[in-house]
């Protein structure tokens, strides 16, 4: 059997999330998920999601407080492979941290993802301001050079020891002086 195209897998998933209501998720629904991580377990937008919709079920259930294990076992299962397939993206990292933390009783294990999460979060993010920073200063109008010198100020302040933040900032700034947006340093 072929393996599912994305746009396949997109199109499942979509119809696995809209099968139900989320905030009260049946059987169903998490089947079509489950089905959907059995087709594809690198998929995992899909991953992350079956296993929220199965703790939201745990949360949800009326019981006495005290759901089996099983259940528990598989959301782990299930947010370490979407560790493990997302290749430690921040998300995946955070939601088995707030697994563990919350479930596990593990908050020094909890705390380890939620810094590596934050970490690789960050590097996201540095790399998203200095593509905004690029973009306006090549754009060069009076608008994105006012962005970029906003943007510019808290990325300095986050960020002071990126060589490619730093660069741009200082470009932006020329651009802004030559534009008169700022004043010229003096020698």
């Amino acid at each position: 059997m072929a393996h599912p195209g994305l746009e396949e897998l997109v199109a499942k998933f979509q119809a696995a999330r809209h099968s139900g209501d989320i905030a009260r998720p049946s059987e169903e629904q998490i089947q079509l998920h489950r089905e959907l991580f059995e087709a594809c377990p690198a998929f995992t937008q899909n991953t992350l999601f079956l296993a929220w919709l199965m703790q939201r079920r745990l949360w949800t259930a009326e019981d006495d407080g005290k759901a089996p294990e099983g259940p528990f076992k598989e959301i782990q299962h299930l947010l370490e492979q979407a560790v493990l397939g997302s290749y430690r993206s921040a998300s995946a990292l955070v939601e088995l941290g707030f697994f563990l933390d919350t479930y596990r009783d593990s908050p020094h294990e909890a705390a380890k993802l939620y810094e590596e999460g934050a970490t690789k979060a960050s590097e996201t993010l540095k790399d998203a301001w200095w593509g905004l920073l690029r973009y306006w200063n090549a754009e060069r109008t009076k608008e994105t050079l006012e962005k970029a010198l906003k943007l510019g100020e808290l990325a300095e302040r986050m960020f002071p020891d990126s060589p490619e933040i730093i660069e741009e900032v200082m470009t932006t700034r020329q651009y802004a002086a030559r534009e008169g947006l700022l004043e010229p340093k003096q020698p």
